[in-house]
């Protein structure tokens, strides 16, 4: 496009050119054709006073330049007619092709936009297609997929730990805290061993009535304990 405007920049600049010079032609024949009038004019004078002082040959010799310089004035005349029209064409020619190029210059901007916009629009549709399968968006994904499956495998390395009843090497703090939890739960168990013991062995008739039935779920509670 850029070189497409370039070319009729340069016709432009011939036809101006041309324009200059006929215009210029135009002009001579001008002067031209003035001077033949002017010519004209005075052979007529010419005539006149050689036929005051009775020399009609010399009038009638006056009156036949005369007659040269009137014809010369009428092929002036046309040629500067025919010029002058195509001159009126050559300008309205050099106008029209200004008008393009100024046309195309504007197309042109335009088109580069849109090129531009078009191109950045396929490189976004791109990216957000995977397309390729190499794009950053990509790399990210299998980025953050990696890092996910490290914190699954460490919760699934911590859980194994607590199982075993083991910690991590060089984490002390976690068992002594392990040894601590294991404490309170053991006294709480005590404690409601106790109360069991207060409810089921606190005092006469209600013992007595429920001795049997206490013998036999704690004979439950050994066989599914194991002792």
């Amino acid at each position: 496009m850029t070189q497409a405007v370039e070319d009729m920049q340069n016709d432009l600049v011939k036809v101006r050119q041309s324009y200059a010079e006929i215009t210029a032609t135009q002009r001579r024949l001008l002067k031209q054709k003035e001077q033949a009038d002017a010519l004209g004019d005075d052979w007529y004078k010419r005539a006149q006073l050689a036929l005051t002082k009775g020399e009609d040959a010399l009038a009638k010799e006056a009156l036949t330049r005369r007659q040269q310089q009137v014809e010369t004035s009428s092929g002036l005349q046309s040629q500067i007619e025919n010029q002058g029209a195509a001159i009126d064409k050559l300008y309205e020619g050099m106008q029209a092709l200004e008008s393009k190029i100024l046309e195309a210059k504007a197309k042109k901007d335009q088109m580069v936009a849109r090129a531009r916009t078009a191109q950045s629009t396929q490189q976004v549709n791109d990216m957000l297609g995977g397309i390729t399968g190499k794009t950053s968006m990509d790399a990210f994904t299998r980025m953050e997929d990696k890092v996910e499956a490290l914190e699954a495998a460490a919760e699934v390395s911590a859980e194994m730990g607590s199982l075993n009843g083991n910690s991590l090497p060089g984490s002390s703090g976690s068992s002594v805290e392990n040894q601590f939890k294991m404490l309170e739960a053991s006294s709480s168990v005590d404690s409601e061993l106790e109360a069991m013991k207060r409810n089921l062995l606190g005092g006469g008739e209600s013992k007595e009535k429920k001795s049997g039935g206490a013998d036999e779920e704690l004979e439950r509670l050994k066989r599914e304990a194991g002792l």
